[in-house]
């Protein structure tokens, strides 16, 4: 397999392994393909909700007295005694939340897809999408972070061994931020957390102010060749933040696209990430649909690629994503 492919086909697997994992029970066929999607975005249900971000930005950065209780979107509560020191991630959103507050030093294991900021490269890997457990006791970490959707099996096999993990599941913007604090807290690095959360503040502010009397575009998102994303999804807010209106809105969660749907919700705009493809195969996809050529997207050459990873991952570089998907929507207003 060529170095292309292969980046495309882990991108789709990260993306997919990143969205659904909320279904229980009986599955139907309907249900496998949303399990499927559910693995590409570091996102899905949790048993308590995330916490709510701060209405305004820090002022002073306060330190953490310890020992420091909170609990985590799986309802866990986890007491840390001191600041931790020993860190190991387990999805590439916490990796760069930890880096970005500052706490990069104290990261002993990341995993395979962890491709950012470069520091990352060096350090032990601990999994891809299956945790490697050995790998990561081995590495003797007082916080591992996870995602309360993507790493279920991993996070009861640390725990049942006694170690810290933190899992999250943010489901907006906000709460993305939110999780930045809190992971700030934990570390006693307020500063830098508040850093990372004010920046995101200033973006989400920069583009919902130059959208705010802008007329809203119908916009149809293909995350993954064949997929899109309805309410309630992080992506989903991403759109409409930037100005746009999710035509796929009406359906919950990440689903399989319907052609004669989108034919019919007619968007002006069709965005999909870049895979880093000589050829994108979601645009080979849309070109090879019956009756697409009439959408006024794809009749008007209104298609446009943007940053995959930090459209996709619930960590700092959400504020790029959401920057991005804005100055493609509103090219003429957000610059």
């Amino acid at each position: 397999m060529s170095w292309t492919k292969m980046k495309t086909a882990v991108s789709l697997l990260l993306i997919m392994m990143m969205v659904v994992l909320a279904a229980c029970g009986a599955t139907t066929d309907t249900d496998k393909g949303a399990a499927n999607s559910n693995n590409q975005t570091e996102q899905g249900a949790s048993a308590s909700p995330s916490p709510e971000a701060t209405p305004e930005p820090s002022k002073e950065a306060s330190q953490t007295t310890y020992p420091y209780e909170v609990t985590d979107a799986t309802g866990t509560a986890i007491t840390f005694e001191k600041a931790p020191s020993a860190i190991v991630t387990l999805v590439p959103s916490e990796t760069e939340t930890i880096f970005a507050i500052g706490a990069g030093a104290q990261v002993v294991g990341v995993d395979e897809w962890s491709n950012y900021p470069d520091e990352a490269a060096s350090i032990a890997k601990i999994g891809d999408m299956t945790t490697n457990i050995e790998s990561v006791t081995a590495l003797n970490p007082d916080l591992i972070l996870a995602s309360s959707s993507m790493n279920v099996d991993a996070i009861a096999k640390l725990r049942e061994l006694g170690l810290n993990v933190y899992a999250t599941n943010p489901k907006t913007y906000d709460e993305v931020v939110a999780k930045v604090e809190e992971i700030g807290k934990i570390m006693n690095m307020q500063a830098g957390a508040a850093e990372v959360a004010d920046h995101m503040r200033e973006v989400k502010e920069q583009v919902t102010t130059a959208v705010k009397d802008a007329e809203k575009k119908k916009v149809y998102l293909e995350f993954s060749s064949g997929w899109t994303v309805g309410s309630g999804e992080f992506l989903d807010e991403l759109l409409t933040l930037a100005g746009g209106i999710n035509i796929s809105a009406a359906q919950p969660g990440w689903f399989e696209v319907n052609g004669e749907e989108v034919i019919t919700q007619n968007p002006q705009l069709i965005i999909y990430p870049d895979f880093g493809e000589e050829k994108s195969s979601i645009v080979a996809g849309i070109e090879s649909r019956p009756g697409w050529e009439a959408i006024d997207a794809v009749k008007n050459n209104q298609m446009f690629a943007v940053t995959n990873d930090p459209l996709v991952r619930v960590g700092p570089r959400l504020a790029d994503g959401l920057l991005e998907l804005a100055k493609a929507i509103h090219p003429e207003l957000v610059k």
